[in-house]
């Protein structure tokens, strides 16, 4: 008796609500689908109902929202969809409407699902992402709150089912991933964020670090070679930041403690469950103590068996933003009923504290550092300021075949947006792809 006490008070509505709970879809027989809504209302999913009660699920933005609204079709449901399946066939509405209904066995209308996310940020994010394969979030420091998720490529959920066949084909380049949370990639010089906090963790004294850039670095018969062999000269640990120098982060790699780096890349929730609405991929760090010298520079500049994905960064970048705090990410902000009474509502909270207040601040004033004079200067001199950090991540033998990132967040005093940009393998020798990707956004949200 107390267990079922306990699991109507704390475990039913989980057990109700997993997607996986097939028995939720037999709520459509007397519910009418509701609606999924951005944050000012417009309108992402709804069912539409003709005059013979037949019922089709509408997309107003097709591609754009794809992956994280997702679809519910013939073949399933993903994104919110699935993850909110519960409360969009759930009708709260005033009791006497809902009576006269089941009296006139007319179906009720299910409630609708608010968002975060704000249609004209994701329009821009979607735009500036193009043609590229890749990904964008954007999210609220402060709050947790997801404003923005974009795939590339995308799909069209309104044709789903006539696409299904294409969307599961070799061809299609794995269009139905959501490589925002699921996209396992070398994080690139974005991991140099962790590992100038482990070496800030280790040396009390990393203030006084200096290295003599001479474009390359050779340990134990392995050389690691800085962007285009780039000579930096004489640096302290801001302008190796700054500056992305590769040289620099594999000579710090070199000193470090293994299981100490460990333990950081653990707390920043590498080989960890991310917290967070959707389905994610668990990132990968991989240094044990057997590790030799070559995996050791690898992992600090950002290559090696390190795998990352476009959230987990921005998920690192927000706590670097927000004093140490990582807010728990959430992508629905209320439940109201379809007439807009509400219902539910997310309230923000902690997840948890990934790094102290002074470890925060001091990789704010590093990031900084990239976009006032290193590698992200392209974000320099606007209305807004930015901090975050630029990478490029070889995938390929093909040293004209990477990756290109770029995380970070906007108005650095009192930090609102956090960003994280991948562009996945492009041809050519630029490693700042993300960053002209990143500052359309900007400017979209801030002009």
């Amino acid at each position: 008796m107390g267990y079922i006490v306990y699991f109507n008070v704390f475990l039913s509505a989980d057990v109700i609500n997993s997607p996986y709970n097939k028995r939720q879809d037999s709520f459509a027989d007397r519910i009418v689908r509701g609606s999924i809504v951005d944050t000012n209302g417009n309108v992402l999913a709804e069912t539409q109902v003709d005059d013979a009660g037949n019922e089709t699920r509408y997309y107003p933005y097709g591609n754009v929202f794809s992956h994280v609204v997702g679809y519910a079709s013939a073949n399933g449901k993903t994104g919110l969809e699935s993850v909110e399946n519960f409360d969009l066939l759930t009708s709260n509405s005033f009791f006497v409407e809902k009576i006269i209904n089941e009296m006139k066995n007319q179906k009720n209308t299910g409630d609708t699902v608010v968002t975060t996310l704000d249609a004209n940020l994701q329009q821009a994010a979607y735009d500036a992402l193009g043609s590229n394969k890749g990904a964008v979030v954007v999210m609220e420091a402060g709050t947790g709150k997801i404003l923005a998720m974009v795939s590339s490529p995308s799909y069209d959920p309104n044709s789903v089912d006539a696409d299904w066949e294409y969307l599961n084909s070799e061809e299609s380049n794995s269009t139905l991933l959501n490589r925002a949370t699921q996209g396992a990639y070398a994080p690139g010089s974005t991991f140099k964020i962790v590992t100038a906090l482990e070496f800030m963790r280790e040396d009390s004294n990393y203030a006084a670090y200096s290295y003599d850039c001479a474009g390359e670095i050779t340990a134990d018969g392995t050389t690691i070679h800085c962007f285009d062999s780039t000579v930096h000269g004489l640096e302290d640990l801001r302008s190796s930041f700054a500056n992305s120098c590769n040289a620099s982060f594999a000579n710090i790699g070199l000193s470090l403690n293994k299981t100490s780096y460990a333990k950081t890349a653990k707390e920043l929730l590498f080989n960890e469950k991310l917290p967070g609405p959707l389905s994610t991929s668990t990132s990968k760090f991989n240094i044990t103590e057997s590790s030799g010298s070559a995996e050791m520079m690898m992992t600090a500049m950002g290559q090696g068996e390190t795998l990352v994905s476009p959230y987990h960064m921005a998920l690192i970048a927000s706590a670097a933003a927000n004093g140490g705090t990582l807010m728990q990410p959430y992508l629905v902000s209320q439940i109201t009923n379809y007439t807009g009474t509400q219902i539910d509502s997310t309230v923000p909270k902690s997840y948890g504290q990934l790094m102290t207040a002074d470890e925060a601040a001091q990789l704010k004033e590093y990031m900084s550092a990239v976009v006032s004079e290193g590698t992200g200067t392209l974000l320099s001199g606007e209305s807004y300021s930015v901090a975050g950090k630029t990478g490029t991540a070889e995938y390929s033998s093909d040293k004209d075949k990477s990756h290109s990132w770029f995380v970070g967040f906007t108005n650095v005093d009192n930090p609102e947006l956090v960003i994280s940009v991948i562009v996945e393998g492009y041809d050519g020798d630029s490693g700042a792809r993300a960053v002209p990707i990143t500052k359309q956004i900007l400017d979209s949200y801030y002009y």
